[in-house]
């Protein structure tokens, strides 16, 4: 058994700096006081973990990853595989940054806790009475929303709806929220759960009104500070020249794992902007476990506060009535595993991965941090609990490759059908000059079709320099939007025309999935179509 004391954070650094250990494929850190329980991670008869985690990193093409383990307090396990990024090749270590995207809404609900224990907000507050701003299309609901509300996912405005406005950095947290009044509803107010980014926006700019200092600085102050994650911000503007230990951001494209570029999401950034490490994340860990709340001896958010995020706020759908009970609480997802409870969330975003899961019984928690777009960490944390909790034997990795296996080729033939649907011979209606312009929509605002200089026509979204896209003719009006950003899966585009035969406007069918390998993981028909009225006439050629 471990033992449940508590280390110090001066002993606690002491020991982890002297015993980080550089190996070829994983830089590892081990405390000397967690030994006994980490044999736990390597029983009898089973491959080490080290090598269960390394053999599926490269069956998966993970360039790299961060994984760590806490239990009873302890930070039991903590290391590296891989690297950086594939043209750095440094090595990956506990305290390298990775972007752990939607990970952060548990720490927006945690600096609203904070709030809560202070006397100066409650959850059941209406938004509106610390946002006077905050607006949505139905004015009854827009009286009606609470704090708990958005960090439940209750509202109804919901990804599809919503998810576009993330990739606009240059609009500020407020602008965002300010166009919520156009969002769309994808569900009747508190109906059912509806995933939202952006309503975690305004759960942070709930934290900066009634604070008096931005989310970002609270979290930096009242979070990262006491819970000693010294290496973690909010926003990639905060990393500095001479850190040359974060990871790079990859994505598959077109068979092969490459680079991307940095996404800035802090329009969003209550939602998924969070940079941090493996060593950090197992120090979050340690305040929700054990006696949550309370890290290094000092108590941070109360019990009764603590247990209200993790209590069920709304049940999720279930695909098998056979399936365990699922409900979301505030920025966790509750659940079972094989018998035991579990919260838990994931966080996706462009060339990262992260999976985050606490199993209170055993007193667990489970960090897995990969800087590519798969689904490899699940297997991962699946065995780490089946080890610790001597639970049967079972081939996770074989399961998880082949579901992500079949997800492939359904993408793959995906794409081959859309090829098959295309009409050939055809010709569009209006001339390039014709269709280039300004074009606007109430909720993106405006965007523009030119031009370019190799003759052809290009799209610039939002005036954000990574959401520039290339046309290319389909058939009649439609073309085939690709991003510059290769990340970004394609977009179609077709224009249409008014009574007078002239360009009356665009379409854009923003789908859910901007990574191809995401095909399966939510319905073909989970696209909208914006429709961008003509704002100018080009002059004359």
């Amino acid at each position: 058994m471990l033992s449940s004391s508590r280390r110090s954070i001066a002993s606690f650094h002491s020991a982890m700096r002297q015993l980080v250990v550089a190996a070829s494929t994983a830089a590892v850190l081990c405390l000397p006081a967690a030994t006994q329980a980490a044999s736990q991670l390597n029983p009898d008869g089973r491959v080490s973990l080290d090598d269960y985690i390394e053999r599926g990193r490269v069956q998966w093409q993970v360039p790299g990853m961060a994984v760590a383990v806490v239990q009873n307090d302890e930070v039991i396990y903590a290391k590296g595989f891989g690297v950086l990024g594939l043209e750095q090749q440094q090595a990956v270590n506990p305290h390298s940054l990775f972007g752990v995207a939607s990970t952060t809404k548990a720490m927006t609900a945690a600096a609203l806790a904070i709030l809560v224990d202070e006397g100066k907000l409650n959850w059941d507050d209406r938004v509106i009475d610390h946002l006077p701003y905050f607006q949505l299309s139905d004015p009854w609901v827009t009286h009606e929303v609470r704090i708990r509300d958005l960090l439940s996912h209750q509202v109804g405005v919901g990804r599809m709806t919503g998810n576009q406005l993330r990739y606009m950095p240059t609009a500020s947290r407020e602008t965002v929220i300010r166009q919520m009044r156009h969002l769309e509803p994808e569900a009747a107010f508190r109906s059912r759960y509806v995933y939202s980014n952006v309503m975690y926006s305004a759960a942070g700019e709930i934290v900066a009104a009634v604070s008096g200092m931005s989310w970002d600085d609270f979290i930096a102050q009242r979070l990262f500070a006491p819970l000693n994650m010294a290496r973690s911000n909010t926003s990639i503007t905060q990393f500095t020249a001479d850190d040359n230990n974060i990871a790079w951001p990859h994505q598959y494209i077109e068979g092969d794992i490459v680079p991307i570029q940095r996404r800035n999401f802090d329009n969003v950034g209550p939602s998924a902007s969070v940079n941090t490490s493996a060593h950090d994340m197992a120090q979050w860990i340690r305040l929700q476990l054990g006696e949550p709340g309370v890290y290094a001896g000092e108590r941070l958010i109360s019990e009764e506060t603590m247990q209200q995020m993790h209590q069920p706020q709304i049940a999720l759908s279930r695909s098998d009535r056979n399936e365990p009970v699922r409900a979301y609480g505030f920025g966790w997802t509750l659940n079972s595993y094989r018998g035991l409870a579990t919260s838990s969330h994931g966080g996706a975003t462009d060339g990262f991965n992260t999976s985050l899961t606490l199993v209170p019984e055993l007193d667990l928690g489970i960090v897995v941090m990969t800087n590519t777009f798969e689904n490899y960490r699940p297997a991962v944390v699946n065995e780490i609990i089946d080890r610790v909790a001597e639970l049967p034997v079972k081939d996770w990795q074989r399961e998880y490759f082949d579901a992500y296996q079949a997800r492939f080729d359904q993408a793959m033939e995906e794409r081959e059908r859309i090829e098959a649907n295309r009409q050939t011979g055809t010709q569009p209606s209006f001339t390039l000059t014709q269709m280039a312009g300004r074009y606007v929509d109430d909720l993106y605002g405006e965007i523009e079709v030119y031009v370019n200089d190799n003759g052809g026509l290009s799209l610039h979204l939002w005036n954000d320099g990574q959401s520039l896209l290339d046309l290319e003719h389909w058939h009649h009006n439609t073309w085939r939007a690709s991003y510059h950003n290769r990340a970004q899966r394609e977009k179609f585009v077709y224009f249409s025309m008014d009574a007078e035969g002239k360009v009356e406007g665009l379409n854009i069918r923003f789908t859910l999935r901007p990574v191809l390998t995401q095909v399966g993981l939510y319905p073909t028909n989970y696209y909208r179509d914006v429709h961008f009225s003509r704002k100018t006439t080009p002059e004359a050629p």
